[in-house]
């Protein structure tokens, strides 16, 4: 098949581009390399797929309207799997603009380009931070998203309804996948345990805030992955139980699905820290701190649809990744 994977130098397309090549896929990636966080890890992770054969790199931007469609015109995609956006809860409190162009005006852009060249299923990244303020664990698909607590959820949410609107006026197939702290080898800097193990490392203080007693459903890497995969095969059509008098939030009458993607079982930060020092053989030292403005006290999925759409669940411990994780931190900068 040719696929196209839009944030493909980022942590979740890096790894999603190899899995795709391996599978005997046609693959080009789409990446503006933006400054958000250390641009020459993304160039690391693009000189590793440059290696593999069947793949071929366009960079440019989602807001870039013109350049968008030409990937379009140009790939006459099979599949489109959609993990570029403007990432992080507390960038958005700063720079709120770079979420709306790239995140909104970009996903849009993604539509259009989907919707005039037929494309088989349009798959995206959604994120754990759509349950915002809703308070009933675990999150499930069918429950109300209406109360996001950042900008950041916002635009999520906001592609989860652009998606469903293409898919009902121009059933155009679409997933949303709502990935709850990925995390694992070739991950994100800005990410907590990425700077955690950064500054114990180097004999540094980190902060933890609502003093470590946050829970996250931490997800590993390779779980996603395989999920994004199977998901990516499994078509949605409209599904024949939905009724506009009794509306489900996961499903329509259009081709049209959004699904979890988390291990299903919420670690208390602290507990995530200890595992942390054990595998880096080094004690933190902790700052206290209370909670921050668009933060959420608990993420945990419920992924009984996932299971049952495609026979998966993700599983792998935090003791098992994080050790994977140190032992390519250790390598990679030695």
């Amino acid at each position: 098949m040719k696929i196209l994977v839009t944030g493909a130098a980022g942590f979740i397309g890096f790894h999603l581009v190899q899995r795709l090549l391996r599978d005997g896929h046609q693959v080009t990636g789409f990446d503006n390399l933006n400054d958000y966080y250390d641009v020459s890890l993304k160039e690391a992770r693009l000189t590793i797929l440059h290696a593999l054969d069947g793949f071929v790199f366009v960079r440019g931007g989602l807001e870039e309207r013109a350049s968008v469609a030409s990937l379009f015109d140009d790939g006459q995609f099979d599949y489109v799997i959609n993990l570029g956006a403007q990432a992080g809860v507390r960038y958005s409190l700063q720079n709120p603009y770079a979420y709306i162009e790239s995140n909104v005006c970009g996903f849009l852009n993604i539509l259009e380009g989907c919707r005039h060249t037929k494309v088989k299923h349009l798959v995206y990244a959604s994120s754990s931070s759509v349950y915002g303020a809703n308070a009933t664990v675990p999150f499930s698909e069918h429950h109300s998203v209406d109360h996001p607590v950042s900008l950041y959820a916002a635009t999520k949410k906001s592609n989860e309804l652009m998606a469903h609107t293409y898919s009902h006026l121009f059933a155009t197939p679409t997933t949303g996948l709502r990935f709850f702290t990925v995390y694992g080898p070739w991950g994100r800097p800005d990410m907590a345990y990425f700077s955690f193990t950064k500054a114990i490392l180097e004999g540094r203080s980190i902060d933890l805030f609502n003093n470590g007693r946050m829970r996250r459903d931490f997800t590993y890497i390779d779980d996603i992955i395989e999920g994004v995969v199977r998901i990516m095969a499994h078509i949605p059509g409209p599904d024949p139980s939905w009724t506009p008098e009794r509306p489900d939030p996961a499903t329509s009458s259009a081709p049209y699905r959004v699904y979890n993607i988390g291990n299903n079982q919420p670690v208390e930060l602290a507990r995530f820290i200890e595992v942390l020092e054990e595998c880096l053989g080094k004690k933190a030292e902790k700052n206290l701190l209370p909670m921050q403005p668009g933060d959420v006290y608990v993420t945990y999925a419920d992924v009984a649809d996932l299971s049952a759409a495609v026979g998966f669940h993700p599983d792998t411990s935090i003791e098992d990744g994080i050790a994977r994780f140190v032992d390519w931190y250790r390598e990679y900068y030695r």
